[in-house]
């Protein structure tokens, strides 16, 4: 069932359900009204048919009963005396009462009860130490077609109640869902091909423009993961065909005829270049796939950062012994508690090491820094060198596997190194920011919990 029909049910069932209830009670409160207004009107008749009974003016009584007061239907009356001894005569009439009435009437000094439709008001009347009571009863007749012509009422106006409330509720409920169905036409002209289009997300605060903006942003990341998506398969299959074009190349050349040694160890030396050139893409391209799990099956240990440090400087002295890194101990804690970070250190050496490896390359060896800093939340690592930088341009870019920015041309690189830092870092629960300008350098800066027990 369509949001809008619940919509519909659920308003039209609670606003009828609330007039209903008030219906109710309102018919409840004028058949009790009516019901003490006719007692009422029974009691002042007994008054007066006592009076006219037993007074000495009692034709003047009379006369004011026959002027004034309409006789109701059905109206009779009944005198009862109470003797000497105390008891009150009977009237064969009165069988329907029972006992407790005229009980009351005698002690309370009136008395009322309804049989029916029949309804009996008794009264107390004492003339001359005599005591009577005094019962008059009638039907009625006015009252209840009252409260049938009020049923009726109520019955009409709940049923149209019931209709103008199941209008407006297909309006408003069509008017409250109208931005939910644009948003949905909107969403099915969107597809893998034009992922580019937008929801149009008026800016009016309500929950369907924060929906509107949910997607959007939604899309934002799709259109992105789309583009890397492409784009790592582009440049995935050239930097995967270069050394395999390369390889098969110069097998058909050596093999298209017979040859000198020389001119084969040539060809298998050109060979093993490409094919430890294409293991290195498959290894770096093995590790980014294996850092993008969520870390469940990762061995994680108490490391120390300043350990790991030093263990990352030795790997770059024996890669690149011409290297100029140089360790700041300058705002190392006094704590050493602090310097401890949960995790696999194998692959937090690997994202270090490919990012001091990349500050020596792009720098060309000139002299680079690492610096650690912890606090009671987080370790700091800060890696700066004074290389070419990163253009303004390009630093949107360099997360994406296989992107090198513009100015790397004349270096040797595949554009993986950076993405499986990243990947590794935030693996560990950690952050990295890369801050660089062109020709002055790039500083990145790695943020990991601290451990501590």
């Amino acid at each position: 069932m369509k949001i809008r029909y619940k919509i519909l049910i659920l308003f039209t069932v609670l606003t009828v359900s609330i007039i209903l209830l008030m219906a109710t009670f309102a018919y409840l409160l004028t058949n009790r009204h009516s019901f003490a207004d006719f007692y009422k009107r029974l009691e002042i008749r007994a008054y007066i048919a006592a009076r006219a009974a037993f007074e000495e003016n009692g034709a003047a009584y009379e006369q004011i009963r026959n002027e004034h007061l309409e006789r109701l239907p059905y109206e009779q009356e009944y005198f009862l005396k109470r003797d000497s001894s105390g008891k009150v005569a009977t009237d064969p009439r009165l069988k329907d009462l029972p006992r407790t009435f005229i009980s009351k009437a005698l002690t309370a000094g009136k008395a009322t009860y309804r049989h029916n439709d029949t309804f009996y008001e008794g009264v107390r009347y004492v003339k001359e130490q005599t005591t009577y009571v005094v019962i008059v009863s009638a039907r009625n007749d006015y009252g209840s077609r009252y409260l049938a012509d009020l049923r009726k009422v109520l019955l009409l106006c709940i049923v149209i109640a019931a209709i103008v409330v199941v209008t407006a509720g297909l309006f408003f409920s069509r008017y409250i869902l109208q931005p939910v169905r644009q948003i949905t036409s909107q969403v099915k002209n969107i597809r893998a091909h034009n992922l580019h289009l937008r929801l149009n997300a008026q800016n009016s605060g309500d929950e369907m423009s924060e929906l509107a903006q949910t997607f959007n942003n939604m899309l934002d990341r799709l259109e992105t993961a789309f583009e890397t998506q492409n784009n790592f398969v582009s440049n995935a299959s050239h930097e995967l065909g270069t050394p395999l074009t390369a390889i098969i190349g110069e097998a058909e050349l050596a093999l298209n005829k017979q040859r000198p040694e020389e001119q084969y160890r040539q060809s298998l030396q050109v060979i093993l270049q490409e094919a430890e050139r294409l293991e290195h893409i498959t290894k770096s391209l093995l590790n980014l796939a294996q850092t993008g799990f969520d870390g469940k099956r990762q061995q994680l240990e108490k490391i120390r950062t300043d350990e790991l440090i030093f263990s990352v400087k030795n790997t770059i002295d024996r890669i690149n012994p011409e290297n100029k890194v140089e360790i700041d101990y300058t705002m190392l804690p006094e704590d050493e508690d602090k310097l401890c970070v949960l995790g696999n250190a194998q692959l937090l050496q690997l994202a270090l090491s490919n990012i001091v490896q990349n500050a020596c390359k792009y720098s060309d060896n000139r002299p680079a820094y690492i610096a650690l800093a912890a606090t009671d939340k987080s370790n700091i690592i800060i890696i700066k060198d004074n290389g070419i930088g990163i253009p303004a341009h390009d630093l949107p870019f360099i997360y994406e596997p296989f992107f090198r920015a513009s100015n790397t041309s004349s270096y040797k690189g595949y554009g993986i190194g950076l993405p499986l830092a990243r990947n590794i870092i935030r693996l560990h629960g950690g952050n990295m920011i890369v801050n660089s300008q062109q020709d002055q350098g790039t500083e990145i800066r790695i943020t990991l919990p601290t451990y501590i027990e």
